[in-house]
């Protein structure tokens, strides 16, 4: 035979193989040095993967003789491995058993409690405060019709508040040219929780008094504004409703929820859906710049909340419109009513004394555990 005989190659592979395995495997002293002796030799690279590849090369009488003692080979290494893995661990186990026991009196690590976020906690707070002058409670869709979002509220179409640009529509309208149908873009993420306005005044008849706390989006994201948030709207009618009783009901509010002597402002403004309409500031509880002292005007300067005028806006109000009556069925030279919608984000900021209004939604808990 030749040197380059395969059937000489193969037998003298074989035999290095079948006297190596059993040492080298044997004086493996752990997992990791075994599993890597186990791939020299079976492995894809190993010594026996590559004996296998002159299978094709050996003579037809000799292959299948050969390739049986491969087999039973690679069977023993099998074999050797197992046994030598099961050792290793007989012997790791009788090492803890037999070894020092386990210090106990460390403290161990105990769940810690969970809290409501803030964020709820004002929520079930303006609750408290609403239902307390006799508000009931109600819930209604987060993804809403455009008639009830807009329409039945009085907003006329061409009202920035129904552009694209400014409100998340489920249905765009979008004809085949891209051009915005408002006849066919009829559902919309609610932009406010006045939705429930003509909602429960489809629902129920006068007198009514309800507040409607939920999820709102819009396209904002500032230090003061998100695109999701949070809003609470109320509502009461009827007969003989003024302006003051609005009044006194916000004043109450303000009063609950920052603590007696908290300025309370109103400024006229429009909203579609409400005439006469105010918007309502509270005096900056970040800065407090109200108190009119030096050290809180000097923090009023710089603050970036009130942007330095010691007044927070935080909702927005007024009388019910006419036109709103008309859509939900109900007398307008009988009934009167207010509404107003606020956002508990900002009450939340200013309750909290937080700057960021992105902060809320970050859900950092090193953050979440100091409100």
């Amino acid at each position: 035979m030749t040197v380059d005989d395969p059937v000489q190659q193969f037998e003298a592979g074989l035999a290095k193989l079948e006297a190596t395995y059993p040492q080298a495997l044997e004086a493996c002293s752990d997992e990791q040095s075994l599993r890597a002796a186990n791939a020299r030799f079976v492995g894809p690279q190993g010594e026996l993967t590559a004996l296998l590849k002159w299978m094709p090369k050996l003579p037809g009488d000799r292959r299948k003789e050969l390739g049986q003692r491969a087999n039973a080979a690679k069977g023993g290494i099998e074999r050797a491995f197992a046994a030598k893995l099961a050792g290793l661990a007989a012997a790791e186990r009788e090492a803890e058993l037999s070894g020092p026991s386990v210090d106990v009196s460390l403290p161990g690590r105990h769940a810690r409690a969970g809290r409501l976020h803030p964020m709820t906690r004002v929520v079930h707070e303006l609750i408290d405060v609403f239902t307390s002058l006799g508000f009931d409670v109600a819930e209604g869709p987060e993804v809403e019709l455009y008639e009830y979002n807009f329409d039945k509220l009085g907003f006329p179409p061409d009202h920035p508040a129904t552009d694209m640009q400014d409100s998340f529509f489920v249905e765009t309208g979008l004809n085949a040219a891209g051009v915005l149908d408002p006849a066919k873009a009829r559902t919309v993420l609610r932009t406010h929780t006045s939705n429930m306005q003509v909602r429960e005044m489809l629902a129920r008849k006068p007198p009514m008094a309800v507040i409607a706390p939920g999820q709102v989006y819009r396209r904002d994201d500032d230090v003061t504004h998100s695109p999701m948030f949070f809003q609470i709207e109320g509502f009461l009618v009827d007969e003989n409703v003024s302006f003051a009783n609005l009044r006194g009901v916000l004043a109450r509010f303000a009063e609950r929820m920052f603590g007696e002597g908290t300025p309370v402002r109103l400024r006229p403004s429009y909203f579609p859906f409400v005439e006469p309409g105010a918007e309502v500031d509270i005096g900056c509880m970040i800065c407090r710049g109200w108190r009119g002292d030096a050290e809180a005007r000097a923090r009023q300067s710089q603050c970036r909340v009130c942007k330095t005028t010691g007044f927070v806006e935080v909702l927005g109000c007024g009388m019910i419109h006419p036109v709103v009556f008309q859509h939900a069925g109900i007398d307008p030279e009988k009934y009167t009513g207010f509404a107003f919608g606020m956002g508990i984000d900002r009450i939340a900021m200013l309750r909290y004394g937080v700057t960021d209004i992105r902060l809320l939604y970050e859900n950092d808990v090193r953050f979440l555990e100091q409100l």
